[in-house]
Order: structure tokens, then sequence, then C-alpha cells
């Protein structure tokens, strides 16, 4: 089988915009790029490209709501006080059991399920976040690429797609060229340790400033490079794409004690997501045993009965599932991760009623949850509810009209309705999100001849069909 010879490359590509400031940890100074060599708005949208490519042709992407919705509410808010609040990022999750994480052009971090489930606490988990954010806004990649043209990074951004596209190909020998090219690429980018040390401080700054426990980033990394012996001569891939050396080690350490003492607890959310993911993982008998055997040792641990209840609705095991979820739900403070865990539940026992009350419930307990939003949707869908469903994700739309989930949930909410017109005016959208305008048309003219779209709704197909045309023949004009 394939190394992620993707995922690796990415992991050398980290990256972007912000300009190189000192900070308060005596920063050395690595000089700046010219905005003339790749604009904010350029990185941007390579990235748009890549993540796009990740999104819908990565078999490894995770696409789980709660799990991303965490990542991303962590990550901002260690963005949100680094030294370029103002930077966009983007936060996402690749199902991987290495520990590694990367970031891409534009402000995209992705992070691989083995780094979260190595994370011994939130803080050692979210330090790697803030290195991550630090190579984004002190833009090392914009210094690595140095006085290239705009051109040789666009045309890095295109070969990284070919290697996606590689890997999803059972032409070995495709494959095996594309890696090869993707290895050229890699030889010349790569992290200095002066890049690496920068990462560290200003990263140790952000992870104080979060109101994160600032020991978890030297622990981190210390055992990280202990471990390294389990994997003989091949590395953990973060390490790997992350030189970590000793005098590292030693100056984040130095640096921490002069910093004052912080105690953090975890978050119940960091808790929950690690429990989804060893419920999520490997043959559903054996993380039935494995999550039976953690709930024995720590009966009170309310995350490790959580992850035993979805491990054995996998596991089609619905009504132990119930039962054990049932006395959590009773013990345990509300949470978006219960709730949504229960509706599955009773969706899976063929209750589709109380699944959309449970979820019902939660969405005005927990008005900010994406993934409550999303998982109401769903089970109003299920359970014969399209008409509200379409209409609760329509008032979504409004305000986030980019998120390729509400179009596909409206898209099947129109498709229970059977009307066809507004089912693929709806997939239209989901296409254009993918990148795949070509697709997208095709949508648009089979929903301007289903036949049952009203005056409304057949302008607005016509409006958006014209559109994506110019942008389509535009796009090839540029090729």
């Amino acid at each position: 089988m394939m190394r992620r010879p993707f995922a690796l490359l990415l992991s050398c590509a980290l990256a972007l915009p912000a300009p190189l400031s000192a900070q308060s940890y005596d920063l050395p100074d690595l000089g700046d790029v010219a905005a003339t060599e790749l604009s904010p708005a350029a990185e941007r949208r390579i990235g748009e490209e890549i993540i796009a490519q990740i999104r819908w042709r990565d078999a490894a992407y995770l696409d789980d709501p709660e799990i991303e919705e965490y990542v991303n509410r962590l990550g901002h808010r260690l963005a949100g006080v680094s030294n370029n609040p103002t930077q966009d990022f983007d936060f996402f999750v690749v199902r991987d059991p290495t520990l590694n994480a990367f970031a891409l052009p534009g402000g995209y971090i992705g992070v691989h399920t083995g780094l979260l489930l190595a994370a011994q606490t939130e803080s050692e988990f979210a330090s790697v976040l803030g290195h991550e954010i630090a190579h984004v806004t002190q833009r090392h990649i914009a210094q690595i690429v140095g006085k290239q043209s705009q051109s040789a990074m666009l045309m890095m951004a295109s070969l990284l797609v070919a290697v996606l596209a590689a890997r999803s190909n059972s032409d070995v020998s495709q494959a095996a060229i594309a890696a090869g090219q993707a290895g050229a690429i890699q030889s010349q980018l790569g992290y200095t340790r002066a890049f690496e040390r920068e990462a560290d401080r200003v990263g140790l700054e952000t992870l104080d400033k979060a109101g994160m426990d600032v020991r978890g980033m030297p622990s981190f990394f210390e055992r990280l490079q202990r471990n390294t012996r389990v994997y003989e001569n091949n590395a953990p891939a973060y390490l790997r794409t992350h030189p970590l050396t000793t005098e590292r080690i030693a100056d984040m350490e130095n640096r921490v004690t002069r910093m004052p003492y912080r105690q953090v607890l975890d978050s119940v959310d960091f808790r929950y997501a690690r429990a989804k993911l060893r419920a999520d993982a490997g043959q559903p008998a054996d993380a039935v045993r494995d999550l039976e055997s953690e709930v024995a040792r720590a009966p009170q641990a309310e995350e490790m009965a959580y992850g035993l209840a979805r491990a054995l609705l996998r596991a089609g095991r619905a009504d132990d599932a119930l039962v054990r979820l049932d006395v959590v739900r009773k013990r345990a403070p509300a949470s978006p991760w219960l709730e949504t865990l229960a509706a599955e539940i009773h969706i899976a026992r063929r209750d589709g009623a109380e699944a959309v009350r449970i979820l019902d419930a939660a969405r005005r307990q927990f008005p900010a949850s994406r993934s409550v939003a999303y998982a109401l949707a769903d089970a109003r869908i299920q359970a014969g509810q399209a008409g509200e469903a379409a209409k609760a994700v329509r008032r979504l739309l409004d305000d986030r009209s980019g998120d390729p989930r509400l179009w596909q949930l409206l898209s099947r909410a129109h498709a229970a309705l059977g009307e066809r017109s507004a089912q693929h005016r709806a997939q239209a959208e989901v296409y254009v999100l993918r990148g795949s305008l070509p697709a997208a048309i095709e949508q648009l003219e089979i929903a301007r001849k289903a036949g049952d779209g009203d005056f409304y709704l057949l302008s607005a197909v016509d409006a958006r069909l014209r559109e994506l045309q110019r942008s389509l023949q535009e796009a090839r004009r540029q090729q």
C-alpha cells in the first residue's frame, strides 16, 4: 500500500500571509517577502484549490462535522490571539494514524487523527495548532520559495493536485510518476531550524495568550522525540517534516520556566472528540472491547461511556447503546455530542420522531452548534419531515451560502419531496463548491428540464446557469 506522499508533501508546504514582526520572545529577524511574489489573495486561491481536492477526492478526509467543529473552535481561539488575528484560517482533519499536522497556502491547516489521539492534554494538542498557525502568520513558505515567481507556486499547487489524483488512480505507474514529482519538490522545500524555532516561539506566545498551559508544548514535543525509537529508522511524519532537536526542546523549556504557571483542565469537547475517534477506529467489536475496558477502569469518565455507546451503535447493538448513553445523559452536563448520538441511536431503532424531538431541543439549547443543525435537518428528512428540513436549511443558507453540507441537505430534502428542479438546483451548488463547474452546469440544465419548477425558481436557474457558463469559459481561456 502506498504511503501518503500527498500528505507528507503538504506537511512541507506550511505557510502564508502575514507580515513578519518581532515578538516579545526575541524572535530572530528572518526577513520579509516582497508582496509582488505572491499576494495573500493568490495564496488563498491556491489553498482553496488544494483543499477542494482534499475534501472531495481524498478518501482520508474526515467528513465529521462534530470533530471538525471542535478543531476549528480551538484553532480559531488560538488564531484570534496570534500575531495576525485578521488572517483567515480553516482547520480540517485527515483520518491517518500517523502523528502529523500541516498547513496549506491561505491558512488551511490539516490535522491527522493520530495526532489528536496522541495528545494527552488539550494544551498539548493546542501547542501543535499554535505551531502551525505560526508557520502561516510568519509566511515561512513564501520565504522558502524566496525569489521564485508566482508561476512557480502555481506549478507546485498543480503538482500537489496531480499527486492526489494519482493516489486515487489504480494505475500504479502513474501514481509513482506523480510521487516522483512530489519528491522533487519536497527536496526543495523544508523548514530550516530557524523557521522551526520561530514557529515554536510564536506558537508558545499564542498558547499563552489563549489561556492554555504552555507546558504542553515542550512536554508533547519531548514525548514525540522520545518515542521515535519505537519507529526505528522511520520517524513519525511530524518529525520528518518538522525537524525536532534537543536544542529546540531546551529552548521551549527555558521559555516556559519564565512564564507564569497555569493549570488548565481539558474541555469536554476535547475528551468527547478523542472518544469518538476511538469508537470509530478499527473493527467495531475491537472498539467495543477497548472502550469496555476503559469504562471498567474509569466508570465515572463520561467520555469513555459515550465512546462505548457509540461503538455499540457501530456494532449494530442500538438497544445496548441506548442503555449506556441514557446513563451518561442523566449524570453528565448537557452536550451536543450526547444529543446527536442519542438521535443517531433512535434513528437506528427506526424512531425518527424521537430523534427529531431530541435534536430540536438540542438546537434551542445549542444554537451555535453547526453539527446539531446538520443532524436535525438529516433527522427530519429521514423522519418524513423534508419540508421542515428544507425551510430550516434555507434559513441557514442566508448566512452560510458557501456551506456545501447545507446545500447537500437541501438537495436531499427536495429529492424527498419529489421536487426535481429544486433538487438539482441545490445539487449544482454542491458541485460549484467542489470546484466542478461542468458538473454544476449539467445539474442546472437538468433542473431547467425537470418541468416542475415555478417561474421564480426557473428564473434563478437560468441566471445561475449563465453565470457559471461565463465562469467556465473564462477559466478555459486562462488555461
